[in-house]
């Protein structure tokens, strides 16, 4: 019935979430039937979702999981949003920035969606967003986010750019057992994740070993080879590494810290380092990385098991990243709202429902937005990877803090 994919940890979470996953994909539930009764008073007219993910480029990687997560959710919920059938138009943003201004604005412009959900990259965040604002479309965006001018229409599933290292600060703070050499890729999105690291691990007391005291910026996306880089961890005396990276970098980060002089110094990380493809291809290599983030597969709730199970059957066992199950939350936001915004939603009344939705059950637990930021208010996770069953997992090994901004 399972496939070797799937980590002991997650059989039993698969196989009692595989009645529920069906139940959602079949039958009605209180939120589908609320759904049938707006389509039987005419609110089954057609929407147009915008999905912006990175299918090329650098993060190409990441971007399949942030699509396949949200097209998961309308597949077990019959292709509806808050009653509407759903027509998904994809664009890819290749390596972010001004590459994806032409797909957003065609997605403005001629599609007249109803909403944007995805984008993986910082810069994408800062070229899109404006234009959607300025529409008066909502952003549901399900990658990592940057401090914006105007977040109005700015709504994030996943995090702020600060957050998976402003949770891992303190922990290495009082467990590294001394000083920690830190990496990131230079560009906006490495800069704010290092600064959430450096920031809460120097308010705890921990010191940087690299030279100045200051983290090391790899160029980006130039870097593929990260040995010269690493080369000076041993001699800086540094008791453990961390870092952030994502996509094609963290495989090639991972697999050039496995062969270097530095290998016995423990890897922390923000959790993209080790999720979903990127842990694939690193195989044996990430073995004993510890990393933060917002979620773990075997987390014990009716809402992972249901996202587990239904991601597990369409994936050949694999368990879930975290990268998906943003998605999934992005389509069930969307639903609810879509579905408080009446029989004639528009992006507006869309935008002012997300702001009234409150807590959001959500297969990470429950959370609920911001109202200054729009970022998720939230449990941080420390997780492992290591093997549970016949595969390498991330496996939760302990809480961090609550954080949201």
């Amino acid at each position: 019935m399972f496939s070797s994919h799937v980590s002991g940890r997650l059989r039993a979470a698969v196989a009692i979430g595989a009645v529920t996953a069906l139940a959602a994909a079949g039958c009605s539930s209180d939120k589908s039937s609320k759904s049938g009764k707006d389509s039987a008073k005419g609110g089954d007219s057609p929407i147009t979702i915008g999905l912006i993910t990175a299918l090329s480029g650098s993060n190409k990687a990441l971007g399949p999981d942030h699509l396949n997560g949200f097209k998961l959710y309308l597949q077990t919920h019959g292709n509806k949003l808050g009653g509407h059938t759903v027509n998904l138009d994809v664009g890819d943003e290749a390596d972010g920035g001004a590459a994806a201004v032409p797909v957003a604005n065609k997605m403005l412009k001629e599609d007249k969606v109803l909403a944007i959900a995805g984008i993986v990259a910082t810069p994408t965040i800062n070229a899109v967003v404006p234009l959607a604002t300025a529409a008066g479309v909502p952003v549901v965006n399900t990658g990592g986010r940057p401090t914006v001018k105007d977040p109005s229409h700015l709504w994030t599933m996943s995090f702020m750019s600060t957050d998976p290292g402003g949770a891992m600060g303190p922990y290495l703070a009082q467990n590294a057992g001394g000083p920690v050499y830190a990496f990131g890729p230079d560009y906006q999105g490495g800069w704010d994740q290092l600064r959430g690291f450096t920031d809460s691990f120097a308010k705890a007391g921990g010191t940087l070993a690299n030279d100045g005291g200051k983290p090391t910026f790899t160029p980006f996306p130039a870097t593929t080879d990260f040995t010269p880089f690493l080369s000076k961890v041993k001699a800086s005396g540094a008791k453990a590494i961390y870092s952030f990276y994502t996509g094609s970098s963290a495989i090639a980060f991972v697999k050039n810290w496995s062969q270097s002089d530095a290998k016995d110094i423990p890897l922390y990380a923000a959790g993209f380092i080790t999720e979903g493809g990127a842990l694939k291809a690193e195989g044996q290599a990430a073995n004993g990385i510890i990393t933060s983030m917002n979620y773990s597969p075997d987390i014990s709730s009716a809402a992972n098991r249901e996202f587990v199970s239904a991601w597990t059957q369409a994936h050949d066992g694999d368990q879930p990243p975290a990268t998906a199950m943003y998605s999934w939350d992005a389509a069930s936001v969307l639903d609810q709202a879509i579905l408080k915004a009446g029989p004639d939603p528009t992006p507006q009344k869309v935008n002012d429902a997300i702001k009234a939705l409150g807590q959001i059950n959500s297969p990470r637990g429950t959370w609920q937005l911001s109202p200054d930021t729009h970022v998720p208010v939230q449990k941080w996770y420390l997780r492992k990877v290591e093997m549970d069953g016949t595969a390498l997992a991330n496996v939760k090994i302990g809480d961090l803090a609550t954080i949201g901004s």
